[in-house]
């Protein structure tokens, strides 16, 4: 702050000039200390310069309602959302949500540095604060099949972008345990800087050994046991409640119970459709549920807003106090806690306000190519005895690595194995590059029949992914995405349902949140008739099944892939 500047700040602070805007008969949460404090909040140019007894210019009189400043997320894909970048900032901030840091490693590795570009430009104007964590792994691993490679040379050029905060979640422990060159070059460019983990299920040596690397969040916990080691070990935890993984009921019913210390927990979202930000919230959800199992209003609201800001290095964030950002977040009371309202920067952020979806390039669009897919590439030869099996879980995007036996069907003298209620077959197609590649697998515990549902969004090198009772269905469900050049799509008995078009890179979808919403409105509760467990988010969970760093077993365009981090070799394509 210039000196002219801070002269009238200052008189502002002293009551000797009034200043622009003020925040009236508010109890205003005082973030460093943790309580709510009966008052007046002044603002001047976006910038809180006093909380105490002010008169402005203009003057909100909150009426004894709660001011909190505004909600962070600490880690989330804006692709997940299905949604164009600058309309979903749009749609959360609504919610209170007012500072996204965000990890483009959908969009690079699709597109590349013409992924993360996209993600930066659609931020520049939008009424939140977006920052952009550098994607570390593109590809996540060895096996994978992406469209591009993101090395520690190409990741220097984004060093001196104003919003680029850091290295995004490094996923490939296994290599940076064992000191791989090209994965402690990247972790080196930034040294400096933030550096988000993804670290599930890592023995306790092994996650020594991570954090040496000096990594120092994540957001992969699903117990309350396996968040604590991390926090022993001097990482913050990122406490995620998305679409398809909720973790956050066992983390905070296990701090409640413990009277564990919060200062070392944030929220964030990680991957959250559109439709369920809606109809739910955002953060607001997140700090909403901590309350009801128990948690303190303080407590919550302070791993939503300065505790993120002070991991993130974000220093004029998460506080009102004299110099921070003026963003905030009018709750009704500590018990509902409505959003009511939400400031950025002072100004009120309008409810639905028509948003002007900004086109993309035409090379972000046209991704998705199959050279030559037959169904015949759908059959899975049946070998007899136990087999390797994905078992699927409502709530998690884990999985668990089974060996059970499962049925056939006889084709002209070749075995081949058949779904049936309890198993399914699962399949990866290879969409960036034309190999023909094609993993088909088992899984269990989806429970679709009558049809098969398919995605473009499968993480992290978002081949084509599908699941269906038939190799028929199965098969229209590919063609069907190949049509549309990316989305999400549901096939019944030899039709096409209904298909939601995600043209951006195979991710998200130009169309509006509002057609999104339609589309997913109508296909949910379809797969849901169709079988798969109300537990499930149908396509979200899908998603998932591809990514080869989440234990224990994985589906690829090379094979089934069984995830192992004990003894730090990630293992070959086996066959099912």
């Amino acid at each position: 702050m210039d000196l002219e500047r801070y002269r009238v700040y200052s008189e502002i602070a002293r009551g000797i000039r009034r200043p622009f805007l003020v925040f009236k008969n508010a109890n205003v949460f005082m973030a460093h200390s943790g309580e709510f404090c009966k008052g007046d909040v002044a603002v001047e140019d976006g910038v809180v310069v006093g909380v105490g007894e002010y008169e402005g210019e203009t003057e909100i009189d909150m009426d004894g309602k709660y001011l909190c400043p505004g909600f962070i997320d600490s880690h989330l894909h804006l692709e997940s959302t299905l949604v164009t970048p600058g309309e979903l900032i749009r749609q959360v901030a609504q919610c209170g949500t007012t500072t996204f840091i965000v990890d483009p490693h959908e969009s690079a590795n699709v597109s590349g540095t013409d992924g993360i570009d996209y993600i930066l430009e659609q931020t520049e104007e939008v009424p939140a604060n977006v920052y952009v964590m550098m994607p570390s792994c593109v590809p996540a691993t060895h096996v994978d099949d992406n469209g591009c490679i993101l090395t520690a040379g190409k990741m220097k050029a984004y060093l001196n972008h104003p919003r680029i905060l850091g290295l995004g979640e490094v996923m490939d422990a296994v290599s940076v345990i064992n000191g791989s060159v090209a994965m402690h070059e990247k972790l080196s460019v930034f040294k400096d800087r933030v550096r988000d983990g993804h670290a599930p299920f890592l023995s306790s040596k092994d996650l020594a050994a991570y954090a040496l690397a000096g990594i120092s969040t994540d957001h992969e916990c699903v117990t309350y046991e396996y968040a604590m080691e991390e926090l022993r070990n001097g990482m913050q935890v990122l406490i995620r409640e998305g679409s398809a993984a909720k973790n956050l009921e066992a983390i905070v019913k296990g701090i409640v119970e413990h009277h564990t210390d919060t200062s070392g927990f944030c929220f964030c979202t990680d991957d959250k459709h559109i439709e369920e930000i809606r109809r739910e919230g955002h953060i607001d959800f997140n700090v909403r549920k901590a309350v009801r199992l128990g948690l303190k209003p303080e407590q919550a609201i302070k791993m939503a807003t300065i505790q993120a800001a002070k991991c993130y290095g974000l220093h004029h964030l998460g506080a009102i106090a004299p110099g921070y950002q003026a963003d905030f977040v009018v709750l009704d009371n500590l018990d509902e806690m409505n959003v009511l309202e939400v400031y950025h920067k002072g100004n009120k952020i309008i409810r639905d306000e028509k948003v002007e979806i900004r086109p993309c390039s035409p090379q972000l669009k046209n991704t998705v190519h199959l050279l030559g897919f037959k169904e015949s590439n759908l059959r899975l030869p049946w070998k007899q005895g136990r087999v390797h099996i994905i078992k699927m879980f409502a709530g998690q995007i884990v999985t668990e690595d089974i060996m059970e036996e499962v049925g056939y069907v006889d084709e002209n003298g070749q075995k081949f194995f058949k779904a049936d209620e309890t198993y399914q077959k699962i399949a990866a197609v290879e969409r960036h590059k034309n190999t023909g590649k094609v993993g088909v697998g088992i899984v269990k515990g989806f429970g679709l029949r009558g049809g098969a549902i398919a995605s473009s969004v499968s993480h992290d090198s978002h081949n084509l992914i599908v699941i269906g009772d038939n190799d028929h269905d199965m098969y229209l469900a590919v063609q069907e995405l190949l049509r549309v050049q990316g989305g999400y799509t549901l096939v019944e008995n030899g039709e096409v349902f209904d298909t939601l078009p995600l043209p951006i890179m195979g991710l998200m979808s130009d169309a509006g949140y509002e057609k999104v919403n339609e589309k997913l409105a109508r296909m949910i509760p379809k797969a849901h008739e169709m079988g798969i467990p109300k537990g499930f988010d149908p396509f979200i969970t899908l998603s998932f099944m591809a990514l080869p760093v989440i234990p224990q077993i994985r589906i690829t365009p090379r094979g089934v892939y069984p995830v192992s981090y004990t003894h730090l070799t990630l293992p070959t394509i086996c066959s099912v």
